[in-house]
């Protein structure tokens, strides 16, 4: 009884802490997920491979409440095993990804069949049970399980609108040294930037995301206090849109193929790594 399933990546539009509503677009960088069924119930280990200091905390809940969901809590436990390419704690979804790519694998090792919203909901509420979230990022997870661009109520796990992204852009990402915690984040001062952040989600919600994610990037970086040096050097060198990411501390900058060598220029003198990526359209799948 084992189970293999790949998640990808996701970039925030609208970050959904400040209204509840948010929106976000798969980025083309992936959680893979390994879920071993164990006959010893209760028993719940863990293991991430691209950064074993972290807390399994998230990828052994995730398994759990599956395993929960068909009632098999009780005769079963589960070894969990997870690989990514998505740096933890810097705002580009890892939390979301390895849920949904653990969910799944568990659900295929169970030979078990669930709908994609069901899964990925199973997902949401093991990350606040697990603690690594604010609003549950529900436009978080269905931008890392169904690719493309997502439109979303976090507050009642509501999927308002997915399209396709049919621009050739390619899709930068500066990264700090930094690791960001979402749940460390400072709730009364993002709380402060609502009536502006509601105006933002029309523009996303009427899809000029490009416009949006610039706007959400450069009010929550004024929230949470961090520097928009990265987001003003990317658009000076010709991205179309830049912005901080979840809650940071990366920078995603949107580009013509033919920019991102400035782009990229504009940042190799501050700290950090640069990733070069795109849009992911695939939804999350069994391997």
């Amino acid at each position: 009884m084992k189970g293999k399933a790949l998640a990808f990546g996701a970039g925030t539009v609208v970050n959904a802490i400040a209204t509840g509503f948010g929106a976000a677009f798969g980025l083309n960088l992936w959680t893979k997920a390994e879920v071993d069924i164990l006959n010893e119930p209760g028993i719940f280990e863990g293991k991430i491979l691209n950064d074993p200091s972290e807390n399994t905390n998230l990828i052994c809940t995730t398994a759990r409440l599956v395993l929960n969901h068909f009632g098999l809590e009780q005769e079963y436990g589960a070894s969990v095993i997870t690989d990514s390419t998505i740096p933890i704690s810097k705002g580009l979804k890892s939390s979301s990804a390895a849920a949904n790519a653990v969910a799944l694998a568990t659900v295929a090792a169970l030979k078990k069949d669930l709908d994609d919203l069901t899964i990925v909901g199973m997902g949401v509420e093991a990350a606040l049970e697990a603690g690594v979230t604010i609003t549950g990022a529900f436009d978080d997870a269905c931008a890392s399980y169904f690719g493309g661009f997502v439109v979303t109520d976090n507050l009642r796990k509501i999927l308002i609108s997915r399209q396709q992204i049919e621009e050739n852009l390619m899709v930068m990402i500066h990264v700090p040294v930094k690791k960001s915690p979402t749940i460390k984040s400072n709730i009364k001062r993002i709380k402060s930037m609502k009536n502006y952040i509601e105006l933002v989600f029309n523009i996303a919600r009427n899809g000029d995301y490009k416009t949006a994610l610039t706007l959400n990037g450069l009010i929550y970086s004024a929230a949470l206090g961090f520097d928009t040096e990265a987001t003003v050097r990317a658009l000076e060198a010709g991205a179309v849109a830049a912005g901080l990411s979840g809650t940071g501390p990366a920078t995603i900058a949107l580009c013509p193929r033919d920019a991102y060598s400035d782009i990229e220029a504009s940042w190799l003198e501050m700290e950090g790594e640069i990733i070069r990526t795109e849009f992911n359209k695939e939804k999350a799948k069994i391997v």
